[in-house]
């Protein structure tokens, strides 16, 4: 919700569906001068062999102009998400990682690039349809949850930083999904009813391994039980994280998940859920990112290390010079080298970090 009276000139990233839809109509009713952007960020090519909707989603999104009376245009980032975001997901799970592709797209791209073009283009802020929200005091900007719980995704949204945080709204981030669906339909808006998009940013919905494999040769390997006995094999380490249920095709018994990957000797070994090697309390951190004020350590916060996971208790603390270490009160189930851990105080997110252990 925005508390400022001033007009501003606002540039929505309007992405074709719902979300965003709604965001650009409460804009214009808030009386701003409303104007939209829409990204084509990927689509078949260079190899990548995967059937992007974009151009169904670029005319989604020019329907929704349409119908509010905005003008939109198409901004063409390809080159710069396939430098900044494929090739890193290639190369991130080459290296045995499990890296979020979702988090750089919207470090590296949406508030980085489209906002940088969008500045220069002469708007105050750009806007999205992301359920999270942003406060304003005098420490500067505060990156809060979303007000529904279901659909929070400052998770996603946790390689902000303060100007990125003071040019940008989220028009809908005190909104909860269902109250956005109702705003969509009562005011006519052409995708009212347009289901929510899923998988990578701006890629889609894909199956992970085949996806990889196009550029990640495969490799075919041993898959050992916790005894270190052979059971079956695979067609590549990197093509699994740790804690993957689906797609070890061992038939029979119980439910197996990866609890180890060894990419010198390219095996998986592969466990129960109750395996202890799935289980951690205390993860290694790199990277750490502060998204405004620096807190002193150690600290006592929440954290997460996936999207929709309940926050979890755990201290915070430094322990070499690049390294950190949150040690969680209860032990954390698969957790991968590569991921983004956010760390929060209450509803705000305040920093986060790249697992490495």
């Amino acid at each position: 919700m925005i508390k400022n009276s001033k007009k501003l000139k606002v540039l929505v990233g309007l992405s074709g569906g719902v979300d965003s839809a709604v965001a650009a109509l409460l804009l214009k009713k808030q009386g701003h001068d409303v104007s939209a952007v829409f990204m084509k960020n990927f689509s078949s090519r260079d190899n990548v062999d995967r059937e992007c909707p974009w151009r169904q989603d670029q005319k989604e999104a020019q329907k929704v102009a349409d119908f509010l009376g905005i003008k939109l245009e198409t901004w063409d980032f390809e080159d710069q998400y396939r430098e900044k975001v494929v090739n890193y997901l290639f190369d991130t799970y080459q290296a045995g990682l499990t890296p979020n592709p979702d988090i750089l797209c919207n470090s590296e791209i949406k508030f980085k690039l489209f906002l940088a073009k969008a500045i220069l283009a002469g708007y105050d802020k750009i806007a999205t349809g992301h359920y999270a929200q942003i406060k304003e005091d005098k420490n500067g900007f505060h990156l809060l949850k979303g007000v529904d719980p279901n659909k929070d995704q400052s998770y996603f949204l946790a390689g902000l930083n303060q100007e990125q945080l003071s040019r940008s709204l989220f028009p809908i981030g005190h909104l909860k999904k269902p109250k956005v669906r109702q705003i969509a339909t009562a005011a006519g808006l052409p995708n009212a009813d347009r289901k929510d998009s899923q998988g990578i940013c701006f890629v889609g919905k894909v199956n992970l391994k085949d996806f990889l494999s196009q550029k990640i040769t495969p490799q075919k390997g041993d898959i050992l039980n916790a005894e270190g006995e052979k059971i079956g094999e695979h067609d590549g380490v990197f093509y699994y994280t740790i804690g993957q249920r689906k797609g070890i095709d061992i038939g029979g018994g119980p439910a197996l998940y990866v609890i180890k990957k060894d990419l010198k000797t390219n095996t998986l070994t592969v466990g129960p859920k109750e395996s202890l090697e799935l289980y951690t309390k205390k993860i290694k951190v790199s990277n750490l990112h502060w998204l405004g004020e620096k807190y002193k350590l150690p600290l006592k916060a929440r954290a997460k290390i996936r999207y929709r996971q309940e926050d979890q208790k755990l201290i915070f603390k430094q322990t070499e010079q690049n390294t950190w270490e949150a040690d969680f009160k209860q032990a954390q189930f698969a957790v991968a080298a590569g991921q983004t851990l956010a760390i929060y105080q209450k509803k705000e997110l305040i920093a986060s970090g790249i697992i490495i252990d």
